[in-house]
């Protein structure tokens, strides 16, 4: 399924399963909503609407890739879908342009999720990643991984689907070759140059945190290296009306590992109305 945007660019997205909506938003940037897959069954209790975010699935390139912009493809999103309010839930990256989004039009969304979530990058942020990194020191995976991170990270990306496969065990609590080929489906559709503009411009969301107003589930992994407990936390502090859950036995790809508790939780908010 698709739609124009007001300046005339082509977005895509999917829909899964039954009941009440979602809007889902994946990460990177620069994933397509492939990158979600079912959300770990929630799509037996939600019509998941998996968008493909700008440049990726089939959704046309876009001027730029600043948060707010992602914001307002979110909120032709919901005009092309009929509806005065959304639940929306953001993963990773999709996180950071819930919260934009959020604070930008607080009187649009009903309940919002923040999974494995970030504000910026800070101090404590990354301390924590040095840390998992750290424990990991033993795994044979461990330094191509890094090598990997550190391509994304100075800008060399000619296959973020590539790319990611070689990064895809710092994801993970306990990384399992099992998970490999929902890794490779992750990666469908997905386009570096978004996330080459976001390594190169940065990023910073803690000063819209107060002026989200609606409910607000922080769900992430305890070992998640990136977006872990120190994230969840300075997400906790900055929003009034939000809950922290961390999922046990669990990395950034949570819906992936620990896929029951990840949909119990998610679905009890959502049934609760925030």
């Amino acid at each position: 399924m698709w739609f124009n945007t007001g300046d005339g660019r082509k977005i895509t997205y999917r829909l899964e399963g039954s009941g009440p909506m979602l809007v889902c938003h994946p990460g990177g940037p620069g994933f397509s909503g492939a990158e979600l897959g079912d959300l770990g069954g929630l799509s037996g209790h939600r019509t998941l609407v998996l968008l493909d975010p700008r440049a990726t699935g089939g959704s046309d390139p876009a001027p730029d890739y600043a948060p707010d912009s992602y914001a307002a493809d979110i909120d032709e999103l919901r005009a092309h879908l009929g509806v005065e309010q959304v639940d929306l839930l953001g993963f990773s990256h999709g996180a950071i342009v819930a919260i934009a989004y959020a604070a930008r039009y607080p009187d649009r969304v009903h309940s919002l999720v923040l999974a494995s979530g970030v504000a910026a990058f800070s101090d404590d942020v990354q301390a924590e990643m040095a840390r998992w990194i750290e424990l990991k020191l033993a795994e044979p995976w461990l330094a191509d991984a890094v090598a990997a991170l550190k391509e994304e990270e100075s800008g060399e990306i000619a296959d973020l689907g590539a790319l990611w496969q070689r990064e895809a065990p710092l994801y993970f609590s306990r990384w399992d070759e099992r998970f490999r080929p929902q890794m490779v489906a992750a990666a469908e559709g997905a386009a570096g140059a978004p996330l080459v503009a976001f390594n190169a411009d940065g990023f910073d969301v803690r000063g819209s945190l107060g002026d989200i107003r609606a409910p607000t589930l922080i769900i992430t992994g305890r070992d998640d290296f990136i977006c872990g407990p120190a994230a969840a936390a300075e997400l906790q502090h900055g929003i009034a009306d939000a809950r922290t859950v961390l999922i046990d036995d669990a990395g950034h790809m949570t819906f992936v590992e620990q896929p029951d508790a990840f949909r119990t939780q998610v679905e009890a908010f959502l049934a609760r109305g925030g």
